[in-house]
């Protein structure tokens, strides 16, 4: 099959990127489509359906850290697992018509990270999720950009949100995690990732990917 489709990451502002490294899909290149002042950071793949296996999913965050750290970082809107093209004029017009909200949110991620913060009830451990989340609050909440309530899956899940940090920022955010966690750890399970790229932050339709 042929590999003219175009797999996307995330936009960027103008400028080339390009990198080998291990893609979805068995790519092993990275480089941008550009339109105007955007550029898609895209990978050829076979299909406009790609199947998101944990491997390529994996593979999608990971590109994502590449390009945050490209010639001494840059910001990227990312996009879900799954935006594929068939053609670099099917993405042109995606990126035309897309333009603004692009710009959009460029503007509210630029220079800005994503981080993940759960907190878990130890076994046998008795909490008060009301002054556990003030008290992550008053650590946090003054530190951060934005914040993103995120799925109470687990009857043991205290507290589970996504944070938008100034990159000047993260040492504070990582000094206020280990005070939260030299506090509680005795009763909770701290799980604090990233950083990532902002998904939780940005919301940006880009159409249909087979048009």
């Amino acid at each position: 099959m042929s590999n003219s489709n175009r797999y996307v990451y995330g936009i960027v502002n103008s400028g080339d990127i390009e990198f080998e490294t291990d893609a979805v899909a068995g790519a092993d290149r990275v480089y941008t489509v550009s339109h105007r002042r955007l550029g898609a950071v895209v990978s050829n793949i076979d299909t406009t359906d790609p199947e998101e296996t944990d491997e390529d999913a994996t593979r999608h965050d990971d590109v994502l850290r590449e390009i945050m750290d490209y010639d001494g970082g840059r910001t990227i809107v990312p996009m879900q697992f799954g935006m594929a093209f068939e053609s670099d004029r099917t993405l042109k017009n995606v990126l035309r018509g897309a333009r603004p909200a692009f710009r959009r949110a460029m503007n509210d991620i630029e220079g800005r990270i994503e981080l993940g913060l759960k907190l878990v009830t130890q076994e046998d451990a008795t909490v008060d999720p009301d002054e556990i989340e003030a008290a992550v609050e008053d650590e946090l909440e003054s530190i951060v950009a934005q914040t993103v309530t995120n799925d109470q899956f687990s009857d043991r899940l205290v507290l589970n949100k996504s944070y938008l940090v100034d990159e000047d920022d993260r040492a504070a955010f990582d000094d206020g995690v280990a005070r939260i966690e030299d506090t509680y750890g005795d009763d909770l399970l701290v799980q604090y990732t990233g950083p990532f790229a902002p998904y939780s932050f940005v919301d940006v339709e880009i159409g249909a990917q087979s048009r």
